[in-house]
């Protein structure tokens, strides 16, 4: 039981506090102690705890005893005589007198009912060893059955004095806390996975009740991932502190925490560390080992340590490192059972310390998996710039991506997976994948995420199918994505979310640009509605945040996200930057992806759009308009042979399959794209003619030429393009 749950003292004619009452029960040895109003000692036990009576007699009872509650004995003999001081009695005469007053034989010791004592406190005293000492000390005021209660020379009415009872409680003491210890060490320990924090979560919760100083040191191997071999280090291992706590704080330590050293030999810490087994020392000066580390040395000898627990972090007969306890001063030294309860405290810790190792090695593992499957760089979309910035984190799920589209259009895409781990990072890749195969087949942006969920359900589904030992069946699948397709000649930003992640527009003027984007479902979930796409229109230095997480939010103390952001017109990098220095790493502790984009001016000189009659002259007059574009933005010839070849196939066909108007369309970027748009939303298949066939061979030449083509759609026209590399 902690020291605060202990009352001081029990109220007058109230009951004893049960533990302190418990403890002066079972205690081994009570002595007695007989005190006159003024507490001076009149007579005691034939010994008190080492001392023989004669020291002990004529002295204040608050002289031999530090007791927690002074007033106590005040207040029990206050009960019936009222005036008595609240810290009774003179000064001690330098000479105790040899017997003291008589109480009459006939006084007896009495609660309120004579059932017990008025009164029980905590008390300290230090033994002949330097020691400090607890005791459970009962007072039991001294009453006369004559009713005066008091000695025959008393000129008033009250108790004779009081009788003391002191048992010595250390044992029960140390127990106590060493149970409180290892429930504070269980409770705290381990929680964060964190082999740093867990170790200074040790420490914190040792010192200073079960020790002093306390420190843990670590095999470096094991804080870098690396495996570790069964058995005992080799010699000359180095370790790492990597917590340590004292009554100076990290002052006065023999080595700060964070440094890495050989462990020095012979020691009672490499002994420990060698043999897998725990030591306890009672340090005096003069050890033989000191020679060997004289830095911890010194230290023992600043601090003033006088006992030590050495206990090795093993498991499964594999050295983690050691922990080392001390005590200083008027602690008192430690035993045997002390180190057995050392040694539970080190296993506990070893569990904790190889959870965290295990933890850091699977998340080192996922974090690489997951920057693996991010874009290896940074692209060159049109008309657009674009940076990013990853912020590692619990979460191995976060992604971003920019997909070149047809028509010199970019997608930008930000999406999550919830989750930790090897298994996050890999779904997380299945999805990113998926987003750029969809991506590919220029669908609309709503249609995209339908299509998306649909991949995720399945994931789910597969999820759901594995064994039921596997760990990932019973972790639900939860995603989220933005994606938006920017297209630099309309300016026109057509996006669409599932989930969470809104984000940020800031104007060129700086200020906000409010955007109303409906929130689509989680990928995976279960009710299924649709997604909506919204169009915004964004002028030339616009700037857009887009994030994985709910990460960008103003915080108390801190800059708002308008003013991070402001102004625009910075580099994206430094912005990006200014967006991590105003948020501490705790806000982010699960990790999170930012995605910056700024429009620029596209250009009239890198696009041509052709109107075409709906006749057998149009695909001259394409092959026309043609040779005088790329002939005026300086294309290769052999490139513009190709183009010219694919735009005549193209205007062809929409001549004899689609439905006016007709309109053909040339990007240059660093590629040629021609677009042919018609009316009609039958689109042409590709077929590989035999040897025979009179046709069929237009679209298959024009895809030798081509580097990709395709087809898209919009609510009321096709459009055939396909691009050719420069």
């Amino acid at each position: 039981m902690p020291d605060d749950d202990l009352p001081s003292a029990a109220p007058s004619g109230g009951p004893t506090p049960p533990a302190l009452l418990h403890a002066l029960v079972t205690a081994p040895v009570i002595r007695t102690y007989v005190v006159d109003r003024d507490l001076r000692i009149l007579r005691t036990g034939t010994l008190t705890f080492g001392e023989p009576p004669e020291r002990v007699a004529g002295r204040l009872l608050t002289e031999v005893f530090r007791l927690e509650d002074p007033a106590a004995p005040a207040r029990v003999l206050r009960r019936n005589l009222p005036g008595v001081p609240e810290t009774p009695g003179p000064p001690a005469s330098a000479t105790p007198p040899p017997a003291g007053p008589a109480l009459p034989e006939h006084a007896t010791p009495s609660g309120d009912d004579g059932s017990g004592p008025a009164a029980v406190v905590r008390a300290h005293r230090t033994d002949t060893a330097g020691t400090d000492r607890t005791f459970a000390v009962a007072l039991h005021p001294l009453a006369s059955d004559a009713g005066t209660g008091g000695p025959p020379d008393a000129s008033g009415p009250g108790p004779a004095g009081l009788l003391v009872l002191a048992a010595d409680i250390t044992a029960q003491e140390r127990t106590v806390a060493r149970a409180a210890a290892l429930d504070a060490v269980r409770e705290r320990v381990g929680q964060s996975l964190d082999l740093a924090a867990t170790c200074q979560e040790l420490v914190v919760a040792l010192v200073p009740g079960f020790a002093d100083i306390a420190v843990v040191e670590i095999v470096d191997d094991v804080l870098r991932g690396a495996d570790t071999p069964t058995g005992p280090p080799a010699r000359g291992t180095p370790l790492r502190r990597i917590a340590f706590r004292g009554p100076l704080g990290k002052g006065g330590a023999a080595h700060p925490v964070g440094d890495v050293r050989e462990m020095p030999h012979p020691t009672p810490y490499s002994l420990s560390l060698g043999d897998l087994r725990p030591r306890l020392v009672q340090l005096a000066p003069g050890l033989p080992w000191y020679t060997t580390d004289p830095d911890r040395a010194a230290s023992i000898e600043k601090f003033g340590s006088h006992s030590l627990i050495v206990a090795p972090l093993a498991l499964r007969g594999t050295a983690l490192g050691v922990v080392s306890f001390y005590r200083c001063g008027g602690s008192a030294p430690y035993d045997e059972s002390d180190l057995a309860f050392g040694v539970t405290l080190a296993a506990h810790t070893a569990l904790s310390v190889d959870n965290a190792r295990r933890y850091e090695r699977d998340h080192t593992v996922a974090s690489t998996v997951q920057r693996r499957l991010l874009p290896p760089g940074p692209t060159s979309p049109v008309a657009l710039e674009t940076a990013h910035v990853y912020l590692p984190g619990r979460n191995s799920g976060s992604w971003f991506d920019t997909i070149s589209l047809s028509g010199a259009r970019t997608a930008l895409v930000v999406g999550r997976v919830d989750g930790q781990g090897v298994q996050t990072a890999s779904t997380m890749g299945q999805l990113r994948t998926a987003v750029r195969t969809l991506a590919a087949l220029d669908l609309s942006p709503e249609e995209l995420l339908a299509r998306l969920n649909d991949v995720a359900v399945q994931l789910a589904e597969e999820r759901a199918a594995l064994p039921v030992g596997d760990t990932l069946r019973h972790r639900p699948l939860t995603a989220t994505c933005l994606y938006g397709e920017y297209d630099p000649f309309t300016r026109l930003w057509t996006v669409a979310r599932a989930g969470r992640p809104v984000p940020r527009i800031v104007r060129p003027d700086g200020t906000a640009q409010p955007f109303d984007l409906p929130e689509g479902p989680t990928l995976a979930a279960a009710e299924g509605a649709p997604f909506v796409t919204t169009e915004i229109a964004l002028e030339p230095g616009t700037l857009l945040v887009l994030h994985s997480g709910g990460n960008l939010h103003d915080r108390p103390g801190r800059r708002s996200v308008d003013e991070v952001l402001s102004p625009p017109d910075r580099s994206l990098r430094e912005i990006g930057d200014a967006i991590v220095y105003n948020y501490p790493p705790a806000a982010h502790p699960d990790g999170a992806v930012l995605l910056l984009a700024r429009p620029a001016e596209a250009g009239p000189a890198q696009v041509a759009t052709v109107a075409l009659e709906d006749d057998a002259g149009a695909p001259a007059k394409a092959r026309t308009a043609t040779r005088a574009h790329l002939a005026a933005w300086k294309i290769p010839k052999d490139a513009l042979y190709a183009v010219e070849l694919i735009v005549s196939e193209l205007v062809t066909n929409a001549v004899r399959y689609g439905t006016p108007p007709l309109v053909l369309r040339l990007v240059r970027t660093h590629t040629v794209t021609c677009e042919v748009r018609d009316a009609s939303l039958v689109a042409p298949h590709l077929r590989h003619a035999r040897a025979g066939d009179e046709g069929g061979r237009g679209l298959f030449i024009m895809s030798q030429l081509a580097s990709r083509w395709g087809t898209r759609y919009s609510h009321d026209a096709k459009i055939i393009w396909a691009e050719v590399e420069l």
